[in-house]
């Protein structure tokens, strides 16, 4: 596996071209989240010049699994999209705090994963994406997620906790959920 990583120009057209093709068919595809799409591209107004994209990828170029990551000194997902997942805690608007969003870790050509969010993959893309994060000043990451990765988070040692309650939106079970930036602090 081959992590790449950076902002938009830092990306080539191409990457992140199949990375929105690829997180339309984990997200809309496979998922059937309900988001905007065009000509089979999942993107939104969140991503930017300063977001940072983690893309793992398989030796022949196909994506292995990918993450965002965004300012919360800027527009961001949970802050300004679901802000009610932090049950009235204000959004952290921190250049210490980043977002983590959009994260996927699934192989479409190999084998399937023991159980959803335990492969090697989803680690080790959640470990560069942490790393990347805290390279960029973070020291803690917030994100809303299916409530299956905190198991991911846990299992693979990440400290994290809860920022709220889990809330069903549409008919899936989602929290937010603090991550610890300093991979050290694993157990």
């Amino acid at each position: 596996m081959r992590i790449v990583a950076g902002v938009s120009t830092e990306i080539l057209d191409d990457l992140q071209l199949k990375v929105a093709r690829y997180r339309h068919a984990v997200f809309v595809e496979r998922l059937g989240w309900k988001l905007q799409t065009r000509n089979g591209e999942e993107r939104d107004q969140f991503d930017r010049s300063d977001t940072v994209y983690v893309v793992a990828q398989a030796e022949n170029g196909a994506i292995l699994g990918c993450a965002r990551l965004l300012p919360t000194t800027r527009p961001y997902l949970l802050g300004d999209v679901f802000s009610r997942l932090l049950r009235g805690m204000s959004p952290p608007c921190s250049p210490e705090i980043w977002e983590l969003s959009r994260f996927a870790a699934l192989d479409f050509d190999g084998p399937p994963a023991p159980a959803a969010g335990s492969s090697a993959v989803a680690v080790g893309l959640l470990e560069a994406t942490v790393r990347h994060a805290a390279a960029r000043g973070a020291k803690r990451l917030i994100t809303i997620s299916p409530l299956g990765v905190e198991r991911l988070l846990k299992r693979a040692g990440f400290r994290c906790h809860r920022a709220g309650p889990p809330t069903v939106i549409d008919g899936q079970l989602f929290f937010a959920c603090w991550i610890e930036a300093a991979l050290e602090s694993r157990r």
